[in-house]
Order: structure tokens, then sequence, then C-alpha cells
């Protein structure tokens, strides 16, 4: 398997895109940069009707609204077409399918999203690829699963919720295992004791 060698890291500014979504069981069209305000989670998989996939994209819908409320969005994007998506959307859940889903799925059927974000494989499909966009558009989080294996939503919220705990509290860092309302360290050799003390 061989990738790209113009990775993008973390800490630039994401590639823009637009492409056509299936929202609602309606096409639409989705621009990255509209959502610039906003905290965006980029789910590449490999493809629809498969295994793994249905897992991790219900997954992230059953907890889309404590994702809406950390002021983020979820994007899905695999090769497939947008006709594709709309009949997976259109399977229920115990036949593998989506059923309604909470958030868009992107067609990225020119397979130029997942190789910008260098997540596309030599046969053509995308790997699990998740990325955390910011409000200001940089990537601030990346994390590519190999295809047989899923991720975890909870990790991606609890990553998500530590960006922007220090986002807004520039002094502070979290370290290893950070949940919301444990301490931080202050980044200041003097003040950082204070935490080894503690642990």
């Amino acid at each position: 398997m061989t990738l790209n060698n113009n990775c993008i890291r973390v800490g630039q500014k994401a590639p823009d895109f637009c492409a056509i979504a299936v929202c609602d069981q309606e096409f639409q069209q989705i621009k990255l940069s509209d959502y610039l305000g906003k905290y965006v989670i980029l789910l590449f998989y490999p493809l629809d009707f498969t295994f793994v996939c249905p897992t991790e994209i219900t997954a992230f819908s059953d907890l889309h609204s404590k994702i809406q409320n950390l002021n983020a969005e979820v994007l899905g994007i695999s090769v497939d077409s947008e006709y594709s998506h709309l009949a997976w959307l259109q399977m229920d859940r115990e036949l593998g399918g989506l059923g309604d889903l909470n958030y868009p799925l992107v067609s990225d059927l020119t397979k130029t999203i997942s190789s910008s974000y260098n997540v596309l494989t030599e046969q053509g499909k995308a790997l699990r690829g998740l990325f955390v966009i910011d409000k200001e558009g940089f990537i601030q989080y990346s994390v590519i699963n190999n295809l047989d294996f899923g991720r975890s939503v909870d990790e991606t919220l609890r990553v998500l919720q530590a960006i922007q705990y220090v986002q807004t509290h520039p002094d502070e860092v979290c370290p290893a295992n950070w949940q919301p309302g444990n301490p931080t360290i202050i980044s200041k050799p003097n003040e950082a004791k204070d935490y080894f003390r503690s642990i």
C-alpha cells in the first residue's frame, strides 16, 4: 500500500473540497469551507455496503447531538457515488444498512478528496482516516486505521474536548487520558510541578 508523499500534517490548513453529499435523503453540495466557525470531524471509510463501516457511521450518528453540542459537525466520506450512499441509507440497520443518518455522506467518486487527505490506497479505497479540524480550518488531530478495524467515537469526543480546552486555555496542556474536569498541566516549568506532585 503506497500513499502519496505530499501528505498533510497536523497543524496545517485542511484541504478544502466541494462535492455532492446525501443529507436527509436529498442530494446537496457540501463545501468544507462553509463549516468555518465550527469544528469538523472528517470520517473517511472504505466503501458502502461493507461490514465495519456501518458500525462506525451509525455510532457517530447516534452521538451526533453530543457532537453538535460541542460546536462540531461530522462529514462521512467514501469513494462511492451519491446514489450508492442513498441506497445504503434507505436500507435498514438490521440488514447492514444505515437507516436515517444525522449527518451528510459525501461522495468522493473522483477520489480527489481521499487523495488530498492521503488516505487513498492503491486499490482505490479510502483507509479509515479521521481528522478533527478546528473552527479556523486547521487540522488538530488525525488518525488512520487500516481497513479491518474500526475507530472509537468516545475517543474522538475526548480528543475534540481536549482540543477545545487547550485552545481556550493557552497556558494549559492536557495529560494522557485526560477527560473533561480532570486536572491539566500549566505549561511552565515551575507550575507544571504542581501537577506531577499530585499524581
